[in-house]
């Protein structure tokens, strides 16, 4: 849970908040995410990923497209002395990452989003919180 903001510097090293760090472990992995973010996953959390991907029907051409989506840029990662991870180039520029860093913390992984993209999804999904959760109370209970 919660949000932290950081930076990123010149080499592309980001602080990973000490309240993740425990649960994530030296060493995760980091991928593509889903709005625009990048999803980072422990070890144990990304073979159940990868094992729910191999079920998925690879006759059919969007579960491709996804598997190669979520794959093709998915990076191991690990922290430094810092807590800091060197986040692979070609994600950075897949996220829009270009300063400030928003960690957040969601449910089963963590998310690290470019600080003006977090502020626009936040802005858009607060204006219509309610009526989401309206439509998902049936999920919820």
């Amino acid at each position: 849970m919660g949000e932290y903001r950081h930076n990123i510097d010149a080499k592309g090293r980001m602080i990973i908040p000490a309240r993740f760090r425990d649960e994530l472990g030296d060493r995760f992995i980091i991928t593509r995410g889903l709005d625009g973010c990048l999803r980072t996953y422990t070890i144990q959390q990304w073979e159940a990923v990868f094992e729910q991907l191999k079920k998925l029907p690879s006759t059919k051409r969007e579960t491709r497209m996804y598997i190669h989506m979520l794959t093709s840029k998915a990076a191991e990662c690990e922290l430094d002395s810092q807590g800091r991870v060197l986040l692979p180039s070609p994600l950075v520029k897949e996220a829009a990452i270009e300063k400030e860093c928003v960690v957040v913390g969601v449910a089963d992984h963590v998310e690290i989003w470019a600080g003006e993209r977090w502020d626009s999804y936040y802005s858009e999904a607060s204006a219509s919180f309610e009526d989401v959760a309206e439509q998902l109370t049936e999920f919820l209970i």
